[in-house]
């Protein structure tokens, strides 16, 4: 691995109503997945310094919601300017935390700098309404913020999932505190570091690390806490849904995925696989909307699985710093359960065509590293049919019929995203209506848009994030009738 770049010179506090604090418990190591070297320590907090941010961001809330609209819209067009003018800087922390390739930590943050900009124009778009009325009265519907919201952001996406709560949140006129994930807090920090220099008030985004048990509960139980967004596991999202039934939150849960990615016989063989390669190795597979089953058609499955497996031959695999494809995963929890997805359908029956095990020599020695594998001959028997598998290996199922296949792919519990590739569009029509699921891609895996609403149905969660759906998740809506009193 030739890149051996250094961690900038970042913060290792907490962020609570504008200052810069130490955590009252013991500090939590970053490790870099690739290397398995410690990079730094950071402070970790407890239920007492989560109680004060949320006490700090209940005070910012008046003044934030009650700014200047223009003022407002200013300090977040300022917010995405640094986050633009720092790319490389915040890339190579992500790229040293999480370990995604360089290049593609860039693409993510590029997709803050689109976002940020987005929701600060849809401030200006947040509008009410006036409902016909009797003669002397007005029905009026008025758009509010929610109040103090509690996000809760994963580290496979540690920047931008961050962005994608924070920026149509304070759109909307709420204040925030954010709790970001573990093993990956350097990327919310060095956001956390322009927010400060583009001048959000004190309290308006306070940023707490800690145990996650800890803070979600705070965060769940808290009467203050208005609004509780999550991106992350469907067992925690189910436990903070039920934790918070007792103050009658608003929520927004962005939970597991197990995306069907649909191939029919008329669609172009080679950009087709071109197109699932890319989306499927893209952060390792570490994402909830990659493609986890590969359902062909078998008038052409023969030709499109060695169109595949020559495509997957070419894939990089090291050191996100280098100019690789691929980089590690993101633990040793990881590779133990795609280690045990592969053994499960091996032994039913399941034919691994490339790969299928891990990289543990040379280069490879002291990080999380798995070859890019496809498995063919995958059937509704093995564990990677239903488990979601956050990681890069492709299984392949035949089908011969729309009937059967719609079938299969909605024999799920999750229902996120999901992908049909074809020329006929009665076909798209007909599949995408009937595929139950959030988001559809055809012919495209594009399905994550700032102006669009992303998000899922079944135990994939409920709530959207991005598009006028995003910033309305955060708003309550208010109706007011007034009546005009009539001269004596």
């Amino acid at each position: 691995m030739a890149n051996t770049q250094s961690l900038p010179n970042v913060q290792t506090k907490l962020f609570i109503d504008g200052k810069w604090v130490e955590g009252s418990r013991e500090k939590r190591a970053v490790i870099n997945p690739a290397t398995g070297e410690e990079l730094v320590k950071i402070s970790q907090g407890g239920k007492e310094e989560v109680h004060q941010a949320i006490e700090a961001a209940k005070k910012a809330f008046p003044i934030w919601s009650g700014m200047e609209l223009k003022e407002r819209v200013a300090i977040m067009h300022k917010m995405a300017d640094l986050v633009e003018e720092n790319t490389d800087r915040l890339a190579l922390i992500m790229t040293l935390e999480q370990g995604k390739p360089f290049k593609e930590a860039k693409g993510e943050i590029k997709t803050n700098v689109d976002n940020l900009h987005w929701n600060a124009e849809e401030a200006r778009r947040v509008y009410g309404e006036t409902i016909p009325a009797p003669n002397n009265h007005k029905y009026e519907v008025k758009k509010q913020p929610v109040g103090v919201v509690g996000a809760i952001t994963p580290w496979n996406f540690p920047s931008n999932m961050i962005v994608r709560k924070i920026s149509p949140a304070i759109a909307a006129g709420c204040t925030v505190v954010l709790k970001p994930a573990g093993n990956t807090p350097l990327s919310a920090i060095a956001l956390f570091e322009l927010f400060e220099k583009a001048g959000l008030p004190n309290g308006v985004a306070n940023l707490v690390m800690g145990r996650a048990s800890d803070i979600g509960e705070v965060f769940a139980e808290s009467k203050d806490i208005r609004k509780l967004t999550f991106t992350g596991s469907t067992e925690v999202g189910q436990m903070l849904y039920e934790q918070s039934g007792k103050t009658l939150k608003k929520m927004s849960l962005e939970l597991g995925g197990h995306a069907p990615f649909i191939v029919f016989k008329d669609a172009p063989i080679k950009q087709t696989v071109d197109t699932l390669v890319a989306m499927k190795f893209r952060n390792n597979g570490q994402a909830c909307t990659a493609p986890n089953r590969i359902f062909v058609e078998e008038a052409i499955k023969k030709e499109f699985t060695e169109t595949l497996v020559e495509a997957v031959e070419k894939v990089t695999v090291g050191n996100g710093l280098d100019d690789v494809m691929v980089g590690p995963l993101i633990n040793e929890d990881a590779r133990e359960t795609i280690d045990a997805q592969i053994a499960d359908a091996k032994e039913k029956g399941a034919e691994v065509l490339i790969g299928g095990g891990r990289l543990n020599e040379g280069e490879y020695e002291k990080g999380f590293f798995y070859q890019p594998t496809v498995l063919d001959k995958v059937t509704t028997e093995m564990d990677i049919f239903y488990n979601e598998t956050f990681g890069p290996v492709i299984p392949l199922i035949g089908f011969t019929n729309e009937e059967e296949v719609i079938e299969l792919a909605n024999d799920s519990v999750f229902g996120l995203a999901s992908y049909v590739f074809t020329k006929d569009m009665r076909i798209a029509e007909k599949i995408s209506t009937a595929l139950e699921y959030g988001m559809v891609g055809v012919n495209n895996t594009g399905v994550s848009q700032s102006e669009a609403p992303f998000g899922g149905v079944k135990y994939s969660g409920l709530g959207r994030e991005n598009g006028k759906y995003g910033v309305e998740e955060f708003m309550e809506v208010k109706f007011v009738h007034t009546t005009y009193f009539m001269e004596d």
